[in-house]
């Protein structure tokens, strides 16, 4: 579990393509708290580490992976958005964040104002029928909150220090992005699909929507 809180951007010192993907990051400071087994989530998408070397970590995904999140666009060079897993006691700064991606979003547009900027991000729309203004959603790994839902976009509102220290700040109109709508979200969506009784009417009734 994470909090879409990101604590570093790590740089990939190898990205090996095969039957098993394997990447490896360079995470710097963030090494010296880090032990095999240990998940982190890496643009969002939780991982395992399978080796260390210094200050090196290496991760491992199978195709199932790679094909439902944009990590297969990393290569060497790229810079990637690293959050190690919540601890019990920690303080909860974003939201509750799987590290399980629900679809790959590309970014149609990028809207730069004197405070703040606008990034919106198409996906399926079934992703977007799980969202809902000033709620929460994780792009890339980073907790952020719902300005505008369209059927086939969302937008979010980024903080200058949102840009300086993840992917966000420098990713571009068509570049991908991974997307994990908000756990709760997921959840209730669940619920209204069984023949449990539970409906939209009624949560209305109980006053919860």
């Amino acid at each position: 579990m994470f909090t879409g809180i990101i604590e570093a951007l790590c740089p990939v010192v190898e990205a090996r393509r095969g039957a098993i993907w394997r990447l490896t990051l360079d995470l710097g400071a963030l090494a010296s708290d880090t032990k095999l087994g240990d998940s982190i989530a890496l643009n969002g998408v939780c991982l395992t580490v399978a080796a260390r070397n210094g200050t090196r970590a290496s991760f491992e995904a199978i195709g199932e992976t790679i094909g439902r999140t944009a990590l297969g666009t990393l290569s060497q060079g790229h810079r990637v958005n690293v959050e190690r897993s919540l601890r019990v006691g920690d303080r909860l700064g974003g939201h509750f964040v799987a590290g399980h991606v629900d679809g790959v979003g590309t970014i149609r547009a990028k809207e730069k104002r004197p405070e703040e900027t606008v990034l919106r991000v198409a996906v399926a729309p079934d992703l977007t029928a799980l969202m809902a203004t000033k709620g929460s959603v994780a792009v890339d790994g980073v907790s952020l909150t719902l300005v505008d839902v369209t059927r086939e976009a969302f937008a979010v509102a980024l903080i200058p220090f949102t840009l300086g220290h993840t992917t966000l700040g420098f990713k571009e109109p068509g570049d991908a992005v991974n997307v994990e709508v908000d756990l709760l979200a997921r959840y209730v969506a669940r619920q209204l699909g069984r023949n449990s009784g539970l409906s939209e009417a009624n949560l209305r009734e109980q006053g919860f929507c």
